[in-house]
């Protein structure tokens, strides 16, 4: 069965240094949930909390209603996939798949039956007696799946599962886990720094850094309403544009330093004043305006042709340095040197007081708030 995890006030040190302080998450029965950082911020610290391969300095953690804090890892029913598969050199596929049924003395039908339906879950059984050194590394991260899976553990975790294959392995292996994981309805807890792989595999996900979560949402509400500046930086590409807002009854006027302003009806009642900001702008969210019309100035650096994109590299009359995103067109692409005046898709940028530290607009969503 899959458990829901409760993690209450959690603290964890590593001497006099504390890595996560009284960090609170709730991740439901049966979802796919992400641990999304740079390096270094604790979602792996984390995560082998759960495990029970890290002491606990502080607080609870549940699987449902029972208590884990001093519960011997294996008896946390726990299935494990780490970033070097961990797969055992000297057994064959079927040995290894068959590791966990065999340590939990399963009887021989049971173990046959079982690791026959993961392997052919997991599109191995035609390598069912082949050694892992005549794997490739996707196959190999089947296999590790596979015997985590085998053995009906309550949650599933999974730490930078994909991050030592190739680029192409990597977009199958994550169409390959968020379907797996949908099909056997597993409670799964998964450790990637990749945003893109984050956004592809979650049901929600927690950015994390410094040992604090700074947001939880499902990756529209992550992305669209990024709840300060660090989410929106590290959740895709985005312009970071200095200017200001300024108080116009229920709405309000954006004014960017640049040079350009627009109208605002999605700014919460108790920002509605005069204030300096940051906004954010990511490359798609820039339109590039017919002519000389009232829009932003910017020219253009150097230009990438990307098929069905093309990426300009650009900078404003104020100096800053910007990337716009826009569908390429047939017949031409705009030159370096050209001038170009943009607007922008005001319902989709994002405005942060001047620190950064919250976003002004309606539709932010932080399940980890308060």
């Amino acid at each position: 069965m899959s458990v829901c995890i409760s993690i209450r006030d959690a603290v964890k040190k590593y001497g006099n240094n504390t890595i996560i302080s009284d960090l609170s998450l709730e991740i439901k029965e049966g979802e796919f949930f992400t641990l999304l950082g740079p390096s270094g911020c604790g979602k792996t610290t984390l995560l082998r909390m759960i495990a029970g391969f890290n002491s606990i300095e502080g607080g609870d953690f549940y699987f449902n209603d029972k208590r884990i804090n001093d519960m011997d890892p294996a008896q946390r029913n726990i299935g494990m996939v780490f970033q070097n598969y961990a797969i055992f050199p000297h057994l064959s596929v079927r040995d290894n798949v068959a590791f966990g049924l065999k340590n939990r003395k399963a009887s021989k039908e049971v173990i046959q039956t079982e690791t026959d339906k993961f392997m052919e879950l997991m599109h191995i059984k035609e390598y069912a007696d082949r050694m892992p050194d005549r794997l490739s590394g996707g196959q190999q991260q089947r296999v590790a799946l596979a015997r985590a899976l085998v053995i009906k553990p309550d949650v599933l975790l999974m730490d930078e599962p994909l991050s030592n294959l190739d680029a192409k392995l990597r977009v199958e292996m994550r169409t390959v886990i968020k379907e797996i994981q949908h099909t056997v309805g597993i409670t799964n807890v998964y450790v990637t720094h990749d945003q893109e792989e984050a956004m592809a595999v979650s049901d929600r996900i927690a950015v994390m850094n410094q040992g604090d979560i700074q947001q939880v949402g499902t990756p529209k509400d992550i992305y669209q309403r990024p709840a300060n500046l660090f989410v929106a930086t590290f959740i895709g590409r985005s312009n970071i544009l200095k200017g200001k807002l300024k108080a116009a009854g229920d709405k309000a006027v954006l004014a960017f330093d640049a040079g350009f302003q627009v109208e605002m009806g999605n700014v919460l009642s108790q920002y509605r004043q005069d204030q300096e900001v940051k906004i954010s702008v990511r490359p798609e969210e820039f339109v590039i305006l017919d002519g000389a019309a009232d829009g932003m100035r910017a020219t253009i650096d150097s230009s990438v042709f990307l098929g069905l994109n093309t990426h300009y590299f650009a900078h404003t009359d104020d100096g800053e340095k910007i990337e716009v995103v826009q569908e390429s067109q047939i017949d031409s692409i705009i030159p370096d040197g050209a001038v170009i005046h943009l607007g922008v898709k005001t319902e989709k940028i994002n405005v942060f007081e001047a620190e950064g530290r919250y976003n002004l607009l309606e539709g932010v969503r932080n399940d980890n708030a308060g």
